[in-house]
Order: C-alpha cells, then sequence, then structure tokens
C-alpha cells in the first residue's frame, strides 16, 4: 500500500516554535491594550449551532459557513426524495445541525443572552480564537485564522466607538506600525442614501456593491448596481456622494447637504460628528481617522458607525474592523440591548509585521540560556544553577549529559539561544562557570551570583 504524503487542508497551516512566538507577541500585545480599557476575557466553543450562526452574515456569509456533519448515520433521517434531488441546499439542515463559527461577535451574542443573569452591563468583553470561512484561499486569507475581538453591550454611548478608535491606534503603534489608516463610516448614512434616492428597500444591494469600491472600482460597482435594478438616475444622484472629497469636516458638511431630507442619514452624521469630538480631545498616536462613504463592511447585522483599519506600508486587505450592531441579540429573544464591537485579523497583522521586519529582535527565541555539561557529575552539579535562574524567572535549559560539547553548541546556535554556561571538571572545582555570549562569542568567568545578575539585568 502506498504511504499517503502528509498535508494540511488548504488555508490552513502548522505554526512552528519560532512563529508562535512572533504569534504571541501580537496577542499579547493586543490582549494588554484590551485590558487597559477594561475588557475581560472570555472563550466561546469551536462548534455553534447552525441556528445561532446561519441568516446573520448575509447571503454571501452564509455560504462561507463550515458545516459540521451529525454524527452517525447522518443520513439515515434524510428524506429520501431529498436525496433523489441531489439538492444539497435542502439536504444539509437534516444531515448538519453544527457548524464552525464564522467569527466571534455572534457567538458572544449569544452568550450574552445565554449568560445575561450572571454579566453586569455594560459588559465589556475581549476573545481570542480561531475561527474558520470556506472562502478561497490566497495572500492574507486563510480558512482558518485567529480574530482578536472586543465588544461592549449594554451602552449606547459613542464613546465606546472613539475608545475603539483609540485602541486601534495604541495597540498599532506599539507593534510598530507607522502609516496606517482607520476608516470610519455609520449604516445610518447609508440608510441615509439609499432613502434620498427611493431605493431603501434595497440597502443590502447597495451596500454590499459599495463595499467592493476599492477592488472592483466605480464601473464595476455602477455594473452590479445596475444588474440589482438600479437606475441610471439612481447612479447620477450616487456618484457625488460616494466619490466625496475633502477633509473628515468637509465631507461631513456635504453629507449633510446631500442627506437633508433624511432624518436617520443626518443623526448617522451626528454620531459620527460625536465621535470625531471626542478623538480631538484625545490625539490619536500614530492612525488618520478617515470618513469614507463606500466603506459598508457587507454584514448585514450592523446598524450605527462601521470601522476598517488598512496599514498603508504593506499591501495587504484590512488587518481590522467592526462596528456597533444595536440589534443583534434581539436575534436570540434578548431585545434593547446594545452592543459595539471590533476585530483585529491577527494572520493579516503577522505578515505585515514580518514583510516590514518589525518583531523585535528577539522574539525568535524562547530559551535565554543554555547550561552544557560533560557528563553525569557535570549534569548534577549544574542542576542547582538551573533551579535557580528559572526561579528568577530566566527561561533555562539544562542539556542532557552524554553529548558532545559541540553538539550542545549548535543547539544553541539552532534555536538562537543568546546564552551559553559551561561546566566542566574546572568550573565544578574553582566555581567560576564559562559564559559565554553566543552573538560576540565572548567567554568569561563568573560564578553562579554574578550569572543570575547578570542575566536579571540583560
Amino acid at each position: 500500500m502506498a504511504s499517503i504524503k502528509p498535508s494540511v487542508p488548504k488555508g490552513t497551516r502548522d505554526f512552528s516554535p519560532a512563529e508562535m512566538v512572533k504569534r504571541n507577541y501580537i496577542f499579547d500585545t493586543i490582549k494588554s491594550v484590551f485590558r487597559k480599557y477594561g475588557y475581560q476575557q472570555i472563550e466561546t466553543p469551536t462548534m455553534e449551532n447552525s441556528s445561532t450562526l446561519m441568516g446573520k452574515y448575509g447571503e454571501e456569509g452564509d455560504k462561507l459557513i463550515f458545516k459540521v456533519l451529525n454524527s452517525g448515520d447522518y443520513l439515515a433521517k434524510v428524506d429520501e426524495q431529498k436525496l433523489i434531488e441531489r439538492n444539497s441546499n435542502s439536504v444539509a439542515p437534516a444531515i448538519s445541525e453544527k457548524a464552525l463559527r464564522y467569527d466571534l461577535t455572534v457567538p458572544f451574542a449569544r452568550y450574552v443572552v445565554q449568560h445575561q443573569n450572571e454579566i453586569t452591563f455594560p459588559f465589556k468583553r475581549f476573545q481570542v480564537q480561531p475561527v474558520w470561512r470556506a472562502d478561497r484561499p490566497q495572500r492574507g486569507r486563510y480558512r482558518e485564522f485567529y480574530q482578536c475581538d472586543a465588544d461592549v453591550v449594554g451602552s449606547d454611548s459613542l464613546l465606546n466607538e472613539a475608545e475603539f478608535i483609540m485602541i486601534y491606534d495604541e495597540a498599532l503603534t506599539k507593534l510598530g506600525l507607522k502609516n496606517f489608516s482607520i476608516k470610519i463610516n455609520n449604516r445610518k448614512i447609508l440608510s441615509g442614501i439609499a432613502q434620498v434616492i427611493d431605493k431603501a428597500d434595497n440597502i443590502i444591494d447597495l451596500t454590499v456593491a459599495i463595499d467592493k469600491l476599492d477592488k472592483i472600482g466605480l464601473d464595476g460597482v455602477i455594473k452590479e448596481l445596475l444588474e440589482k435594478g438600479f437606475t441610471d438616475a439612481d447612479i447620477d444622484k450616487l456618484k457625488p456622494v460616494i466619490l466625496l472629497e475633502g477633509n473628515n469636516t468637509e465631507k461631513l458638511a456635504s453629507l449633510r447637504e446631500a442627506l437633508a431630507q433624511s432624518e436617520i442619514g443626518l443623526k448617522g452624521c451626528d454620531e459620527i460628528e460625536t465621535v470625531f469630538g471626542y478623538i480631538e480631545r484625545c490625539p490619536l498616536q500614530t492612525a488618520k481617522l478617515e470618513l469614507d462613504i463606500t466603506l459598508a463592511r457587507g454584514l448585514n447585522y450592523y446598524t450605527g458607525a462601521i470601522f476598517e483599519v488598512k496599514t498603508n506600508e504593506v499591501n495587504m486587505g484590512s488587518i481590522g474592523g467592526g462596528g456597533r450592531y444595536d440589534d443583534l441579540t434581539g436575534m436570540f429573544g434578548l431585545k434593547g440591548l446594545t452592543g459595539a464591537g471590533i476585530s483585529f485579523g491577527a494572520d493579516r497583522i503577522y505578515d505585515v509585521l514580518e514583510e516590514l521586519n518589525l518583531f523585535p529582535a528577539g522574539s525568535n527565541q524562547t530559551t535565554q540560556v543554555l547550561i552544557c555539561n560533560f557528563d553525569k557529575e557535570g549534569e548534577l552539579y549544574s542542576l542547582p544553577l538551573l533551579q535557580r535562574l528559572r526561579r528568577h524567572n530566566i527561561n533555562t535549559e539544562l542539556y542532557p549529559a552524554g553529548a558532545k560539547i559541540k553538539k550542545q553548541m549548535e543547539y544553541a546556535n539552532n534555536k538562537n539561544i543568546p546564552y551559553v554556561v559551561v561546566i566542566g571538571g574546572d568550573e565544578m572545582q574553582t566555581g567560576l562557570l564559562t559564559f559565554k555570549d553566543m552573538a560576540s562569542g565572548v567567554q568569561e568567568k563568573l560564578t553562579a551570583d554574578e550569572i543570575a545578575a547578570k542575566l536579571n539585568r540583560d
């Protein structure tokens, strides 16, 4: 029997120890900012009931949900006529009651409803877990990837939106990005635009189309809108709004004029202006905050502000996004609970930091010092030093006795361990241990106390 070449499914990846150090650097940085702003961590299951997920992401999003087959003989209870028709859409609900989570926001809404009596509102949570989408794999787009989400429910204050902008600015600045944009829009503005051209019933078609402006250009957006029933007259009214120019203040002024007959559109303008007012009092470190009328995010559950973050240093899609979803928990029976949230695209951020060489120099190593020895006697002599260094929170390894010193040094080099302590007969007799800086090659004789003190300083 021929052996099967091992592989992983397309759009998924293994992560080496060196990669995990870098990934954890991203996760830990983002988590530290979340905690600074008062967010607490939770986790939800990998699988959700299909009924929890379906219908929450729009028609295009629903197609990308990975479904999980029922256990056992999953075809036994399926109507035979449906099997004969070979229609997967009609068969799927009968053979698959669970699905892999598509994002972290909808499971969070389910969590809030299920645990509402245990939660203190406003509830600010963050979550760092993988999600799955049956998308076509490409650079920066995977079928399995991690999201780093922060959400708040039980507060309608626009201060939350302003703080999300600050969180993006602080976290990405800490990660070393120097040129990135936080784009903001409001679904009420988009509803107002649809209203003034008498296409309120086609708001989903409108938002899905204009959200693709960066990808397919204005001609592509117009073509898609015409196919969805919009007229040339509608397009003529839309063009000036879609192609708004100027700074944020000028764009808002133009919008107010264009949406003068739309109450909901003007409310969206008011909300954006309020957020800008908060940010003026808390200036951003690095990010450029930009009002972008074409930003729609394409997800049905957003009802207010929407965000998208893009780096201008690397050709990459969005590295973050989110918005307000006032009625999301209502889908699960808990009415009147407003919410808002954002997400960091950790995998794309990793690719950006890698391309820009922004990972710290030491982020590819975990062990700080390797203790080398020649025999069992040296191994036993090393144990108190090993324990002492570890108790001082110095990541330390002891190479097991029996290997030649050359092999031990190669081990240190291959793992990028910066320091080596060599313990032989002379070292055990005098108490002066050989301490080597692997980068410079410099060796010195130090006592155990001096080694501990030196490593603690470093």
